[in-house]
């Protein structure tokens, strides 16, 4: 079937790729509408791994998707064929103790789309289970439904936050993922949310959301701002969700005694942490990796109306253009949030 390939570092093909998926009684078979591209799927474009996962032979990207179910096993009855659904990546091990003990997401024998050796969704159909597939809202587009896989981040995040009504949050980092989760800190409860970096056209974007408030640390100290705006008490949450060693250990000081801090975005390497301030202040600190049933929730938010994700669609490119879509997102436009594919 036609697919966009990753030949080797920095090499695309679209192209027929052999992929041969039997629909078995509890999958379903989908007809991708559209596919975004994640930060990942642009650092295999680029530098072809990320930590130990590498790519050494040919490799389908893309796994943050939507489509259309063209087929479903025998024992699938919560679905129809033509109900358009969104699908969550990663297919854990049912069996392993990491999901009895309810943390799927860690499950060392998950199978996640565009993970090597792994083929991802950014071709014409996939077969996937029914247990991680969920139908979107008469109303909601295919690309929205491809968005929810970065907001099911966010929506992670601000579960780990323990959000109370009212609360105060700081986001460090207004990429993707920190705009997804200062929208569903918001969503989750949030009065005010402060989103830093240092890139003008994202903050603008982040701020055109009501009660976000973007910090530009290019021109203002971001512990002398949070301390300003509130008063010298700090704020009840913050997420890190830039993934920069830069930013340690000094975001800390932005938060208020008896602190949440989620630590969102990933590095390589160690940080400096002073734990005697952390212990001083009652500061408590949590991290994620990917998120635990967050699709629902992700899903119900927005056709509640309580999260517009439309508005960080970028820009959209057709699938026989998907080579110029990746070239585009790892040029690293200040201004772009999302890149979508349309498969339609």
């Amino acid at each position: 079937m036609k697919a966009l390939v990753l030949e080797s570092v920095k090499k695309l093909s679209l192209r027929d790729y052999p992929i041969n998926e039997t629909v078995g009684p509890y999958d379903v078979k989908i007809r991708i509408q559209a596919c975004g591209i994640c930060g990942s799927d642009v650092h295999y474009y680029l530098e072809g791994a990320i930590g130990d996962f590498i790519v050494k032979e040919p490799m389908i990207l893309g796994h943050e998707a939507a489509g259309i179910i063209i087929e479903k096993g025998e024992k699938v009855s919560d679905f129809a064929i033509g109900d358009l659904v969104c699908m969550e990546p990663g297919i854990p091990n049912m069996r392993s103790r990491e999901v009895m003990e309810g943390m799927y997401n860690i499950d060392p024998d998950v199978v996640f789309w565009a993970t090597p050796p792994v083929h991802g969704c950014l071709r014409e159909t996939v077969v996937h289970p029914a247990q991680f597939c969920f139908k979107l809202p008469k109303g909601m587009s295919a690309a929205e439904g491809a968005m929810m896989e970065p907001l099911a981040i966010g929506i992670e995040a601000a579960k780990k936050g323990a959000i109370k009504p009212g609360d105060t949050a700081l986001v460090v980092g207004c990429g993707t993922i920190g705009v997804m989760c200062a929208i569903s800190a918001l969503a989750g409860g949030c009065s005010r949310v402060y989103i830093s970096d240092i890139k003008q056209e994202k903050l603008e974007l982040a701020g055109s959301v009501p009660n976000i408030i973007p910090v530009n640390t290019a021109k203002v100290n971001l512990e002398e701002f949070i301390m300003k705006e509130t008063g010298g008490r700090g704020v009840d949450i913050i997420f890190e969700a830039s993934g920069s060693p830069r930013v340690y250990p000094d975001f800390f000081r932005c938060a208020r005694k008896g602190a949440r801090v989620v630590l969102v975005g990933m590095m390589n390497g160690t940080v400096p942490i002073d734990v005697a301030f952390l212990q001083g202040r009652g500061i408590s600190i949590e991290t994620i990796f990917r998120y635990i049933n967050c699709f629902d929730r992700a899903v119900a938010l927005v056709n509640a109306g309580k999260i517009d994700i439309k508005k960080f669609i970028s820009k959209t490119f057709k699938f026989d253009d998907a080579i110029a879509a990746y070239e585009y997102a790892a040029a690293g436009h200040p201004e772009v949030v999302k890149v979508m594919i349309d498969l339609t």
